[in-house]
């Protein structure tokens, strides 16, 4: 009896560490499948930037349109450097004579937060005509701004304006929808908001591969059609 009691003791045992090893070999292999995927999205955005994303005004091709990804005016209490210096390369760019109208596109889902009409106001501040800024309402997420630019507003080749991290995903998903893409990089951010950002950024460049190859996804809004002040 007692030597019964110890094979099935034995036997449920065995099932376990099998169990174990099957579970650590599937996560070793999940695990390197998401790395794999997180090493491609990577590369794939950083590929459709090149040779399309310049850090000077001056060396950005004339081009009819631009498009400011908006972001908030503030962090923590505290001015946004992202938005600071989106607002700097937008005016650059103006006072270059390489743009004749902006979209400036983000989001205001709700009614004490818009990312666009913060955006123009603060060009507009800085010496670009207001008549010449038009505002993107439903830009709520890269995706939607980049798609609207081209459905919506009939862009056929745009200046993209953000930190490159931002335009290299940007010229990725405009690659997929054909619409022709230049970029001016605004300055870049450092400091701990912007390793946060880092790390995130890769998330966001993971959604970008299967938005386009997976999942299809259309902006949560599109609408109708939309005259730029060319």
């Amino acid at each position: 009896m007692r030597e019964s009691k110890r094979i099935t003791l034995w036997m449920k045992k065995r099932r376990f560490f099998k169990a174990l090893k099957w579970l650590f070999i599937f996560g070793l292999v999940g695990g390197l499948m998401a790395l794999a995927l997180v090493s491609h999205t990577d590369r794939a955005a950083t590929k459709a930037g090149e040779g399309k994303l310049f850090d000077e005004a001056s060396e950005v091709p004339e081009t009819p349109v631009a498009l400011v990804f908006g972001c908030n005016k503030t962090f923590q209490g505290r001015n946004n450097l992202y938005f600071l210096h989106r607002i700097e390369a937008a005016v650059a760019l103006w006072e270059a004579g390489k743009v004749k109208c902006f979209i400036v596109s983000g989001d205001n889902h709700v009614h004490d937060y818009n990312e666009p009409q913060d955006m123009k106001d603060a060009m507009v501040e800085a010496g670009v005509p207001s008549e010449k800024i038009v505002c993107d309402y439903a830009g709520l997420r890269t995706l939607d701004s980049v798609v609207r630019a081209k459905e919506i507003f009939g862009a056929e080749k745009v200046i993209l304006i953000s930190q490159k991290f931002h335009n290299e995903r940007a010229a990725y998903l405009a690659q997929s929808i054909n619409l022709e893409v230049v970029g001016l990089n605004a300055k870049a951010v450092w400091g701990t908001s912007a390793k946060t950002n880092a790390r995130r950024e890769k998330l966001a460049r993971v959604k970008m591969w299967l938005d386009v190859n997976v999942l299809k996804t259309e902006p949560k809004f599109l609408g109708q059609k939309e005259e730029l002040p060319l």
